[in-house]
């Protein structure tokens, strides 16, 4: 559980400073002192594995960290989406829907889409006979 929450704390912490514009001002700095310094060093093969070996470790281990910033960020979510599901008069069955496959997912959206679009023709329909009923009621009185 300690490690756990280190990993959270630090993960959270780089994700942070990643995202920062003075990150990406600093890493650009360190690339263009690499580049400046081809020529001291004859663009050497040493000199291209610099660069890549860093680039590489970078970015191998960026990928873990913000992988688990987002998936903490995607649970959290879904956990409040949840919440306002089952305190709303909305359909408790879409709770945990984010564990069913892909394709039982695409059945649940194009159901709520033909719903919706059903509820819409429901709508348009009311609206016009609204309408209808406003033209006869004016023309009634008049």
């Amino acid at each position: 559980m300690v490690m756990s929450r280190l990993f959270t704390s630090f993960s959270n912490w780089v994700a942070q400073l990643a995202g920062r514009p003075i990150t990406f001002g600093v890493s650009l700095l360190i690339i263009l002192a690499w580049a400046l310094s081809g020529p001291l060093f004859g663009f050497s093969d040493t000199w291209q594995l610099v660069v890549n070996t860093g680039t590489t470790i970078v970015t191998f281990l960026m990928v873990f960290l913000i992988q688990n910033t987002q998936n903490r960020d995607g649970a959290a979510i879904q956990a409040k989406l949840d919440e306002l599901i089952r305190a709303s008069a909305a359909q408790n069955v879409f709770i945990g829907i984010e564990h069913l496959t892909q394709e039982e997912l695409d059945e649940i959206r194009a159901k709520c889409e033909a719903k919706a679009k059903a509820e819409a023709a429901a709508g348009q329909a009311e609206a016009a006979a609204n309408r209808k009923a406003a033209k006869a009621a004016e023309k009634a009185t008049s």
